[in-house]
């Protein structure tokens, strides 16, 4: 079995924007579904050997497909994608000021669906990235040229408003912890005006956001512990999470994934999206 993945710093340029990249290589795996988790950051992948086959996606109500390319929103639900014992590509994790700054859209537009990234930014400019980064030599050219990619879309009169933006910061940076009302207070505007405009830009009410913060920081945290050869220790990991008790971390686990904390170890351990590389960005909004 080949397992291979390879982490990517952004440079500063795009820092707050693309909160990790990570390539990865499979194969010799059985077939199986891989669970895209709910996370604080929206997804890009980029396949290079075969396209995504997306079973079930985060809202039900959109069909499964298959995918040249993928563009995830920020959800509440898991995404099913099939694999057939292999995969290769570039994942990036973008934060919501990247999905205005480098897609032109907000995130709410994007929120519970994936979509092709050419749905966003066109056919052919999506095409060329990809036929790019599949003809490059190597992780170092594919990543320089998702980079050059990046910057060359950089769109500096898009931004959403200052106090979406540091609501957002507080939101991901607290872990998930402050109540709606400390980050209205702190942003200036009322609880019921922040909730507003908060889901009009992110697509997630700010305390859907906060869950999702805080069950990304737990599912980081467990894939920390295993793959150091660690206990799971649930009644430890909902503590440093911020839940209010072991019961609490796997009632939202289930939610989020449909599987226990210790089910979803056992089913999805070592895929791509679970992986240190990208479980590591932490905040960069």
């Amino acid at each position: 079995m080949t397992s291979e993945f390879v982490g990517y710093r952004p440079p500063p340029a795009l820092r707050g924007l693309v909160a990790a990249a990570v390539g990865y290589r499979q194969a010799g795996l059985p077939p199986g579904v891989h669970r895209g988790l709910p996370s604080p950051f929206l997804t890009v992948v980029l396949p290079i050997d075969a396209p995504l086959v997306v079973c079930a996606h985060a809202d039900p109500r959109q069909p499964g497909g298959t995918f040249e390319t993928v563009l995830g929103g920020l959800h509440t639900r898991p995404a099913l994608i099939a694999h057939p014992g292999r995969q290769e590509g570039i994942q990036l994790a973008l934060t919501p000021e990247g999905a205005r700054v480098l897609l032109g859209t907000p995130a709410a537009a994007l929120a519970s669906v994936d979509v092709g990234l050419d749905d966003v930014l066109g056919v052919r400019v999506t095409a060329e990235l990809l036929d790019r980064v599949r003809e490059a030599a190597g992780w170092p050219a594919r990543f320089a040229t998702v980079e050059e990619f990046l910057l060359d879309h950089l769109a500096t009169d898009s931004h959403a408003a200052p106090e979406i933006a540091e609501a957002w910061r507080l939101t991901v940076d607290g872990g998930g912890r402050l109540r709606v009302a400390e980050i209205a207070a702190r942003v200036g505007w009322s609880e019921r005006h922040l909730t507003t405009q908060f889901r009009s830009e992110t697509g997630l009410g700010p305390k859907e956001a906060a869950r999702v913060v805080r069950f990304d920081r737990a599912r980081r945290g467990l894939t920390a512990r295993v793959a150091a050869g660690g206990r799971p220790d649930l009644a430890g990991l909902a503590a440093a999470a911020g839940y209010a008790d072991q019961s609490h971390l796997t009632r939202d686990w289930r939610s989020f994934s449909g599987l226990s904390p210790l089910q979803w170890m056992a089913a999805e351990f070592g895929f791509v999206q679970d992986d240190a590389a990208v479980g590591s960005a932490g905040s960069a909004a």
